[in-house]
């Protein structure tokens, strides 16, 4: 049991691949090892669905880890890792996170479809159960990765080092990572991205930002979404800015709706300036 946020840390966990159905392959030396400590050989892949169980207790128990401070020191070492692995590369990872139905996964389809020529996207999908998103974020266009945490209610950075090792993202290029929807603990785990990005959406009410200020005081930047729904609902957009500015007053606040492409722009924009030049 996790300390911090209450959630099962260890049972359960399990990442999918989930690929085009065909084999390519990764040439590696024999033998050698990445930056994490990792074996790795010359073979190909079949990645039409290739499941990997990677965190079980031996015993089939839970594991108890006592002090909370243990477990957020034990997961910013790993942090720190994957944010010079992805730093050496020239790789932008963004941790997208928001509560459930806010619209992650059809951000992320539409980012994919209108950048992907131009930067490479590849996705990391957090959730408890299921391969639905990465199934949607595969027809986009992206290499998906999905993870999920059965009881766990956030990622973590072991979870990201992991799905790095799987994608093996190109330099010069963008990892969004679909933490699961959750409006408390994901704010909690650094996993080693270089953004924050907080999607809220029209539907969900104006209060958030103030109910959940931990969560948007980490925000590189918030997304309002599903503007197109503004004509139809009791949202006051100066109302939530407001109150967004009460708990962070330099945070950046875009509009946008994912669906039918109004204030896209300036997400992309937003990614561009942020992605490195790849290394020499």
């Amino acid at each position: 049991m996790c300390t911090t946020c209450g959630c099962s840390s260890g049972g359960g966990v399990r990442l999918l691949t989930v690929g085009h159905g065909h084999g390519h392959r990764h040439p590696h030396p024999h033998g050698s090892h990445d930056q994490y400590g990792h074996e790795h050989h010359e073979h190909d892949h079949d990645h039409e669905f290739t499941q990997v169980q990677f965190v079980e207790p031996a015993d089939g128990g839970q594991r108890t880890i006592e002090l909370q401070q243990k477990v957020l020191a034990k997961n910013d070492q790993l942090a720190a890792v994957n944010r010079e692995w992805l730093r050496g590369r020239g790789i932008l990872a963004v941790n997208l996170m928001s509560s459930p139905g806010a619209g992650k996964t059809t951000l992320l389809e539409r980012t994919t479809r209108d950048l992907s020529e131009r930067i490479p996207i590849s996705v990391v999908e957090g959730d408890q159960e299921t391969a639905l998103d990465a199934s949607r974020m595969l027809r986009a266009g992206s290499p998906v990765v999905q993870i999920n945490t059965g009881v766990g209610c956030h990622l973590d950075a072991e979870m990201l080092a992991k799905a790095l090792r799987s994608l093996d993202p190109p330099a010069g290029s963008i990892v969004m990572i679909e933490n699961v929807g959750n409006l408390v603990c994901p704010a909690l785990f650094d996993l080693g991205e270089q953004a924050r990005v907080v999607l809220a959406s029209t539907t969900e009410g104006g209060d958030k930002p103030l109910k959940y200020p931990h969560m948007f005081r980490q925000a590189d930047l918030v997304l309002l979404n599903k503007t197109d729904l503004l004509p139809y609902i009791d949202f006051d957009v100066r109302e939530y800015a407001s109150g967004l500015r009460k708990v962070t007053p330099d945070a950046l606040l875009l509009q946008i709706s994912a669906t039918t492409g109004e204030g896209m722009h300036a997400w992309y924009d937003w990614l561009r300036r942020r992605t490195p030049v790849p290394p020499d």
